[in-house]
């Protein structure tokens, strides 16, 4: 168990208005981290972006408040996606720049994600830093009348987010003569991510680009792209790119409708980086929940597949460390660090776009580079304890690692966010798989059951 009171595996998350993403706790976080980022006697600043939510409007201004007590100034940059916020710290020269957004959760959560001035997620470290000072007293610690921060509302954000992105793709690229259909998932990119594709020449069909409030991630977007699937094949589309509500992360749908997960993409960029020189590292960073398939693909290739926790933070971490500059998880955060700091769905969607241009060939065909290994997982719910360091569950689970052997991979994870144990295995023998995650299930519930 973490004991991290606030901060949880990507930055605060919870309901809206409900502990801890209520207003008094963004503005202590305010203070708090405007504390922490002061860096000599310059004037500090910070910059705030968010997605649509409706709870966005009362943790922007709690923050704000929280920040110029500190004696920071604040710029809003209004709903723009999480990548154009780590982007904008550095280019702005910010102290620290803020992500107001759940992600991929539905409208009544939100949260706060906080960047460094490198662009970077926060450590660990500093976030156990934050942690502590927001239970205190920091009355003392804050600006005098006359060191107050001040707000204001930065003009030419997406202007500035659309070039940048652009710039990702040499400057004789254009997408002229593709159609694309770009699921907005009502978030943070309903703006940029259209005009950016249609500045570079594409016909562009937008959908779920009427964000009001209560509709982002509703039934759209990365975690739901059936109504994208519907209108690729309506308008007879090249592509469709699914992005989540902040737009970090995304998925493609082929021409056929067929969706085209993150390990897939992976795999596209991986090779085309490759064989141009300029794949870093001789491999990709991926977590363990990414498909066997995957890593005997890149194996194929004379390229490694190296695998950290599930967490885009973790693969940055790992790519950092060990000079990787592509990495990603399976759902679809795919992070090219040549471009970012962290997860970009437009530049990823880019990427494949230059491919499938290149080729000139279907998406169906550039990007079905691997057949994925038959995978399963399952979760399974429990009541406390330790579940897991229960004997029979242990003799269960390397029995099972026996049977998989060499031609398959098991995972087994507690959930970071819920009471949840999460089995997930694969291997070449469907029939295989399926039973050893059922009696590892099995063999969870019967410890539940007998508590």
């Amino acid at each position: 168990m973490s004991s991290k009171q606030y901060f949880g595996t990507d930055g605060i998350r919870g309901r809206a208005n409900s502990f801890p993403m209520t207003a008094e706790v963004a503005m202590k976080v305010g203070m708090a981290a405007g504390l922490s980022f002061q860096r000599g006697s310059h004037r500090h600043r910070v910059v705030i972006g968010k997605d649509t939510r409706l709870s966005g409007y009362m943790i922007e201004n709690a923050m704000v408040a929280g920040f110029c007590a500190a004696g920071m100034d604040v710029f809003l940059l209004g709903p723009v996606p999480t990548p154009a916020v780590a982007m904008l710290s550095r280019s702005l020269r910010a102290d620290i720049g803020v992500m107001i957004s759940a992600s991929h959760n539905p409208y009544y959560d939100n949260g706060i994600k906080l960047f460094g001035p490198d662009g970077y997620k926060l450590s660990d470290e500093i976030e156990t830093r934050i942690e502590g000072m927001l239970d205190k007293d920091l009355s003392r610690q804050l600006a005098n009348s006359e060191g107050l921060g001040r707000a204001k509302r930065i003009d030419g954000v997406h202007d500035r987010y659309i070039e940048f992105a652009k710039r990702t793709l040499p400057r004789s690229m254009s997408l002229a003569g593709m159609r694309i259909v770009i699921d907005c998932a009502n978030g943070a990119a309903y703006k940029v991510a259209p005009a950016a594709l249609w500045e570079l020449g594409a016909e562009v069909f937008a959908i779920h680009d009427e964000p009001n409030g209560f509709n982002i991630n509703d039934g759209c977007g990365s975690t739901a792209p059936q109504s994208l699937c519907e209108k690729v094949r309506e308008v007879r589309a090249d592509i469709g790119i699914a992005l989540d509500g902040d737009a970090d992360r995304m998925i493609i749908v082929d021409q056929n409708g067929e969706i085209v997960d993150g390990d897939q993409i992976m795999a596209v960029i991986a090779e085309s980086w490759h064989q141009a020189g300029r794949l870093a590292g001789g491999g990709v960073v991926a977590t363990v929940m990414s498909n066997l398939g995957l890593e005997r693909h890149l194996g194929t290739l004379g390229l490694a597949l190296h695998r950290t926790k599930v967490g885009d933070r973790y693969v940055v971490e790992h790519m950092r460390a060990q000079g990787f500059n592509l990495g990603g998880e399976q759902s679809g955060h795919i992070v090219l660090s040549d471009f970012a700091t962290t997860g970009d769905g437009l530049v990823a969607a880019l990427q494949v776009l230059a491919c499938i241009k290149r080729s000139n060939r279907p998406a169906s065909e550039v990007c079905r580079k691997f057949e994925p290994v038959p995978q399963v997982l399952k979760n399974v719910r429990f009541n406390g304890g330790r579940p897991l360091e229960s004997e029979p569950v242990r003799a269960m689970i390397e029995e099972a690692r026996q049977r998989l052997g060499t031609a398959g991979r098991l995972v087994i994870r507690p959930s970071g966010t819920e009471p949840l144990i999460r089995v997930m295995a694969e291997g070449d023998d469907p029939s295989l798989v399926e039973t050893v995650v059922d009696d590892i299930v099995g063999a969870i519930g019967n410890i539940k059951t007998a508590a």
